[in-house]
């Protein structure tokens, strides 16, 4: 968010000057707010012409002309959640505020369509065969399964793309060719994509240790079989904030127990709970890896990434937890099939 203050201005602000400020900013939009920086109206320059048009003095107090209802967004929405509103409300900007109702910030629909490219490389795990998805595996591998108008693994490229990331690696076994054959090298998609051939079955991770070449930058593992709005770009940016050697991203999962849970202590009851609900975070199949963390994967060996984030715990090294509050869904069951097809139309449009 570009820097906010230079746009801000008071209630009693001649309409000359808020004009003049509108005018020198690229942001094309004044923030009116009290003597705290809490919001009281925005001011355009379309709101300054009506005014004109209705006869008020360029002299008059901006109060006069300002939207003392406009659009605004939290400090903690996401950019697909301000993208949505702003096309929603046919906005190019958007003031950003805490719960206090402070300015914090403002969203540019220039700025959050800008796209920084990122270097770092996306592993994206495809060779599975499906089996739970038979028989719509039997000729075709899971990641190449429509849903909506695409495969899955379209979907999950196409979104690490929307945050500039275009370094992919596919690892394949379950008929590869035909996942090489609809992804090629990329460029339909304007990326690179190469692909990390297993002969035989290597687990979730170990995959990793036919790298060619070690990377100098972190690189994000994800399973080919899931669909999710997390922002990947969030996501490097947390592991890199938090110095961790690796980070999980977990997912809540809530289950209830359909009976009364009898308590204990020894042998004597001392009490039952009814239909207990239980809380568990679990792995969500996406991760971020530094580079130091392929030497401990074993080569040509099948290797599955819980046992390398215990692995990493028993060294005590730092491992790092992402919470994801996205959406998320495992597509390794037919009803998680049919519910994907459902979610699709209204969340990856």
């Amino acid at each position: 968010m570009k820097k906010w203050q230079k746009i801000l201005v008071s209630p009693d602000t001649p309409i000359l000057k808020a004009l003049k400020i509108i005018d020198e900013s690229s942001m094309q939009i004044a923030l009116v707010a009290d003597e705290q920086q809490r919001l009281l109206g925005t001011v355009t320059d379309g709101d300054i012409r009506r005014a004109i048009l209705n006869g008020l003095a360029l002299e008059n107090p901006v109060s006069q002309v300002m939207n003392p209802h406009p659009v605004t967004a939290r400090l903690n929405d996401g950019k697909d959640n301000v993208l949505a509103l702003m096309k929603m409300k046919s906005l190019r900007n958007i003031p950003v505020l805490d719960d206090g109702g402070v300015i914090t910030g403002i969203q540019m629909l220039d700025e959050l369509l800008k796209t920084e490219r990122r270097e770092n490389l996306v592993v994206l795990m495809a060779g599975g065969m499906g089996t739970r998805l038979r028989p719509l595996t039997e000729d075709c591998p899971k990641p190449l399964i429509m849903v909506g108008s695409k495969p899955i693994l379209e979907t999950i490229i196409e979104s690490f793309i929307e945050y500039g990331f275009y370094r992919f690696l596919l690892s394949v076994n379950y008929k590869a060719e035909m996942l090489e054959e609809y992804f090629g090298d990329g460029s339909r998609w304007g990326v690179e994509i190469e692909y990390l051939h297993e002969d035989k079955v290597m687990g979730t991770v170990g995959p990793l240790g036919l790298l060619s070449e070690q990377p100098t930058l972190p690189l994000l593992v994800m399973n080919g079989d899931l669909l999710t709005k997390v922002n990947f770009q969030q996501l490097l940016d947390y592991h890199l904030a938090h110095r961790s050697v690796a980070t999980m991203c977990l997912r809540e999962y809530t289950f209830q127990i359909p009976y009364g849970v009898a308590k204990l202590e020894d042998q004597r009851l001392v009490g039952i709970e009814e239909k207990p609900v239980q809380h568990h975070f679990v792995s969500a199949g996406i991760y971020v890896l530094d580079p130091m963390v392929l030497d401990l994967i074993p080569s040509g060996s099948y290797y599955d990434m819980p046992d390398l984030f215990k692995y990493m715990i028993t060294r005590n090294l730092d491992v790092g937890t992402f919470p994801i509050r996205e959406y998320w869904l495992d597509i390794g069951r037919m009803d998680d099939l049919d519910r994907a097809k459902g979610d699709y139309s209204e969340l990856f449009k």
